[in-house]
C-alpha cells in the first residue's frame, strides 16, 4: 500500500520518545500458559513456534534477536471461581509477569514478540508495553473479539475477554476480578482496530456498536478488499498522530485449513495472502512495537502435519510482521555485483 498526502507526510515525522529509544532488535517472549481457557495443549505452543524456525528466521533477516525464554507460571491452589470465571487469580498473576516482561523488553529498546499461550495473556502484554508507550494503538487480528464482560461472557474463560480488562470505557460495566487488582484500564475505544471477526456474542456485538469500535469482519473483507480494509485501520489509528503499534495476532484469524491446530477454529478466516498482507502493512508503517502470537496448540488439530503447519504459519506472521517481504529479503546485496578480474581469467 502506498501512503500519500498528509498520513504519509505524518509517519516520515520525528518519532515519539517511545521510538525514539528503540533500537532494530527483538526480544522473544515464550508465555507457556494455558488457564484462561479450558483446552489443554496450548502452553505448548510457544515450544511448537520455536520448533518450527522462529528464531532462525528472525536472525535471517539481520538484527539482533534475543529470545529471552519462557516465563514460569503457578497454578494457585485456592483460585475459586469469580462468578462463572475459573481461575481468575492464577490469570491475573500470570498477566501481570507478562506485563513486568514486556515492559522490560520494551523499555531495554527491543520489538516484543510475545509468543502465547492463550489470549488472555494479551491483557499483560498489552498492558506492559503501556506502561512505556502509553499513547499506543492496538490492532486485534481474531475470529473473535474477546471484549465480553463476566456479565455478558456465555462461557466465563478470560482469553474471551482480555480486550474488556483495557478499555477505558468499560471500567464501570467490568466488576472487581480477584487478581486483577495490579491494574486499570489504560486504552480507548477509539485506539483499537480488529480485523477478521466472525464468531462475535451477542454481549460482545453491543459493546462494539454502543463504544464506536471500528472492526472488520471477514464479510467486510470480502466486500472491501484487504487492501482497503488496512487504508483504514491505519488511518484510523494513525491520521490523528502517529504512535506506537501493537499487534495481537490469535492463529484462528486465519482459516482452518490453514490452521488447523488451535482450539476454537472457525470457518470462513482469513486466507494466507490476507493474513501476511496485514502483517506487511503494519511493518511498513515502521512503528509495530510489540505483537503477540497467541493459540497455537499442538494437542490439537488432528495430527504432526496439521501442528507443523500451524506453527509455520505462526512464524511466517511473526516474520512478515517484522520485515520479511514476499519479494525476498533484500539485506545483504546492496548493489548488483560486477565481475572481478580473476573471474574473467577464469572464464578464458
Amino acid at each position: 500500500m502506498a501512503l500519500r498526502g498528509p498520513l504519509c507526510r505524518l509517519l516520515r515525522a520525528t518519532l515519539n520518545s517511545c521510538q525514539h529509544s528503540r533500537a532494530h532488535s527483538v526480544a522473544v517472549l515464550g508465555a507457556p500458559f494455558s488457564k484462561g481457557q479450558k483446552r489443554r495443549g496450548v502452553e505448548f505452543g510457544p515450544k511448537a513456534v520455536r520448533d518450527a524456525g522462529l528464531v532462525e528466521r528472525l536472525a535471517s533477516l539481520e538484527f539482533p534477536v534475543h529470545d529471552f525464554g519462557d516465563l514460569s507460571f503457578q497454578h494457585l491452589e485456592n483460585d475459586d471461581h469469580f462468578m462463572h470465571v475459573p481461575l481468575p487469580r492464577t490469570v491475573g498473576r500470570a498477566s501481570q509477569q507478562v506485563s513486568g516482561a514486556v515492559s522490560r523488553a520494551v523499555g531495554a529498546g527491543h520489538t516484543s514478540v510475545m509468543l502465547g499461550g492463550d489470549h488472555s495473556l494479551a491483557i499483560g502484554s498489552v498492558e506492559g508495553h503501556a506502561q512505556q508507550c502509553p499513547d499506543l494503538c492496538l490492532i486485534w487480528v481474531d475470529a473473535h473479539a474477546d471484549i465480553n464482560t463476566p456479565l455478558t461472557s456465555p462461557s466465563g474463560n478470560l482469553h474471551g475477554q482480555s480486550v474488556a480488562f483495557m478499555l477505558k470505557e468499560l471500567q464501570d460495566k467490568m466488576p472487581d476480578v480477584p487478581g486483577f487488582s495490579w491494574m486499570k484500564p489504560f486504552l480507548s475505544a477509539r485506539d483499537l482496530v480488529y480485523i477478521g471477526l466472525r464468531d462475535v456474542d451477542p454481549g460482545e456485538h453491543i459493546i462494539l456498536k454502543n463504544l464506536g469500535i471500528q472492526y472488520f469482519s471477514m464479510r467486510d473483507i470480502d466486500r472491501l478488499g484487504i487492501q482497503r480494509v488496512m487504508e483504514v485501520t491505519l488511518d484510523h489509528l494513525l491520521a490523528r498522530k502517529q504512535r506506537p503499534i501493537h499487534l495481537s495476532f490469535d492463529i484462528d484469524a486465519f482459516d482452518p485449513a490453514l490452521a488447523p491446530a488451535t482450539g476454537t477454529p472457525v470457518n470462513g478466516g482469513l486466507t494466507y495472502r490476507e493474513g501476511i498482507y496485514i502483517t506487511e502493512e503494519i511493518h511498513n508503517t515502521g512503528l509495530l512495537s510489540a505483537m503477540d502470537l497467541v493459540e497455537v496448540n499442538p494437542m490439537l488439530g488432528g495430527g504432526p502435519e496439521a501442528v507443523e503447519a500451524t506453527a509455520s504459519l505462526a512464524v511466517d506472521v511473526i516474520a512478515s510482521a517484522l520485515g520479511q517481504t514476499r519479494e525476498g529479503a533484500h539485506v545483504a546485496l546492496q548493489e548488483i555485483p560486477a565481475p572481478k578480474e580473476d573471474t574473467e581469467q577464469l572464464r578464458l
